[in-house]
């Protein structure tokens, strides 16, 4: 009895593979938002961390076996405070529940993301807002849209005129850097026409690539919270360094993402 060739696959585009993404953490953002609603009482820090789990475990059921599903060979990455260079290949970095404590305390601000590197290079990523049913996407070399529509950071060409952002420490931060941090965010107020500080950091940096805000800093910073607003604000025209104007890259100890007419300023505050 002969046997039936097989069909050779087909070769799936990065562009493909992005709209399957956005399948993907829209239906992760589906079941958070049916979570969504009350502040979720905790009264001691196993308690936060179980209902942190809970949040996180519900969006990964969707996440994992879909984007296992459209990369079978790619790794995986979902620690949020996770830092540093992945290994060589492809990785799905994925926050499936950033923002997770304003969740739990019944604030909007908060996302399901998703991202592939390759070769230590995020190539696509899809930040979904499930209470606004907004989703931001970036393709590298492709441009960065929201819902379809092209983002573009702003013009803003004097510091003095931005609306600047960062983020606090992360948890169990080191001291040096929870005073740089701080002394930060003191220069900006005197340097930047308005500072916002909040978390998690995916949002701002949304707000940077459609030119609402016009450059987010942070020290440290994991892979999942910068890799995602960094393809954003990069295909969106804006400029990623480090906090010294250096190339950035997932090793750096600091992060900016600017609009192209206030970074040099940004940086120049920022090294003070």
């Amino acid at each position: 009895m002969s046997e039936t060739p097989l069909t050779p696959a087909v070769p799936v585009s990065d562009a493909d593979l992005l709209a399957r993404t956005v399948t993907a953490v829209r239906a992760a953002g589906s079941a958070l938002r049916e979570r969504f609603g009350d502040v979720v009482p905790h009264r001691t820090r196993e308690e936060l961390m179980r209902a942190l789990a809970a949040n996180d475990d519900t969006a990964l059921d969707i996440l994992r076996p879909r984007l296992t599903d459209l990369r079978p060979d790619a790794g995986w990455v979902e620690d949020e405070l996770d830092g540093g260079a992945l290994p060589a290949g492809e990785w799905w970095v994925v926050d499936p529940a950033e923002g997770n404590v304003n969740h739990l305390h019944a604030l909007p601000e908060w996302a399901v993301t998703a991202t592939l590197v390759r070769e230590n290079r995020p190539v696509l990523t899809a930040v979904h807002l499930p209470l606004t049913g907004e989703t931001y996407t970036a393709l590298a070399g492709a441009g960065a849209h929201v819902d379809g529509r092209p983002l573009h950071v702003s013009r803003t060409a004097d510091l003095v005129l931005g609306i600047v952002a960062t983020s606090q420490a992360r948890p169990d931060e080191d001291e040096k850097v929870v005073q740089r941090v701080g002394s930060s965010i003191t220069a900006m107020l005197f340097d930047a026409l308005v500072v916002r500080t909040s978390v998690p950091a995916s949002l701002h940096l949304l707000n940077v690539a459609a030119g609402r805000i016009d450059a987010f800093w942070q020290f440290a910073g994991a892979r999942a919270d910068l890799l995602p607003g960094a393809l954003l604000v990069t295909e969106a025209g804006g400029r990623i360094s480090d906090a010294e104007g250096r190339p950035w890259t997932p090793r750096s100890e600091s992060f900016l993402a600017a609009a192209p007419g206030i970074h040099a300023g940004a940086v120049a505050t920022l090294s003070r």
